[in-house]
């Protein structure tokens, strides 16, 4: 006799937190004046790839449970809406645009906190970001989201399973070496999905086109809660060049004593 799952009809209010940043290919030039990368007009931006695993994962939400919205959110100049359209022609319902036209350096406790005040105005039963962003790599703007709206969150998500009634998603987290954390949430949540949870799906002309024809909803950051930010930027540079590396050839025994050799030569060790 086969099973089967009950499912309750709910309906679920996603948002997906994503990020524009710079094409990783396009040739980067640092402003010292500003700290922080110039922006030139033949500049390219693209959206961060890992959002692309979260964004997925709302979609496949919705599917499951088909009266689920999804809205995605990104802080950013004008040039955001182009990431905000990109990924809501995945599936996604709606777009927020959080206007900021500073050109610098914006710390995840100050982006954190404008989504926060977005956030508590909707009442969204779970948030979803990427892991980290391409550029900075901090994974810090969903823990942070997490913190200031007191609710919990797991991060590097790797699989989730929203409960038959929505009130709670199981999570398997990765953690070192292989191995997995698990853990049963309540909801409202926030959760940083990790790539290869999915297999992002390209967008649809449907979805595209109607994400073109609606208007995104746009919030000024002056007119949201200004939070103090917790880090500053202190200078930004490109990588120093650093002496080259020494490989060593033979037998093991051979590079055993080379490497002797060496470490007697720069007195980090002592034959005597």
């Amino acid at each position: 006799m086969e099973a089967y799952e009950l499912f309750y009809f709910i309906e679920m209010k996603i948002l997906v937190c994503i990020k524009q940043i710079f094409n990783l290919e396009t040739d980067i030039f640092v402003d010292s004046d500003s700290r922080w990368v110039k922006i030139r007009p033949q500049t390219e931006f693209t959206f961060n790839r890992f959002d692309e695993y979260a964004v997925e994962e709302a979609v496949r939400i919705k599917e499951k449970f088909p009266g689920t919205t999804i809205d995605i959110i990104s802080a950013g100049p004008e040039r955001v809406i182009t990431a905000i359209k990109r990924l809501q022609g995945m599936g996604a319902d709606h777009g927020i645009h959080i206007k900021c036209d500073m050109q610098g350096y914006l710390s995840p406790f100050e982006i954190a906190g404008w989504i926060a005040s977005v956030a508590e105005k909707n009442q969204y039963d779970l948030i979803l970001a990427g892991v980290m962003s391409e550029d900075e790599m901090q994974g810090q703007v969903g823990p942070t989201l997490a913190a200031i709206l007191n609710r919990p969150c797991a991060t590097a998500v790797i699989h989730q399973k929203i409960s038959s009634e929505g009130k709670s998603v199981y999570v398997e987290r990765e953690i070192e070496n292989g191995y997995r954390d698990t853990l049963e949430i309540r909801l409202p949540a926030v959760l940083t999905i990790q790539s290869g949870i999915n297999e992002p799906r390209y967008p649809t002309l449907t979805h595209m086109l109607r994400a073109k024809r609606e208007q995104i909803e746009v919030i000024d950051s002056e007119k949201l809660e200004r939070r103090d930010p917790r880090q500053i930027l202190m200078d930004i540079s490109y990588p120093q060049k650093v002496r080259p590396a020494i490989f060593l050839d033979g037998s093991a025994q051979e590079k055993a004593n080379r490497l002797i050799t060496i470490l007697n030569e720069r007195n980090i060790i002592s034959s005597s």
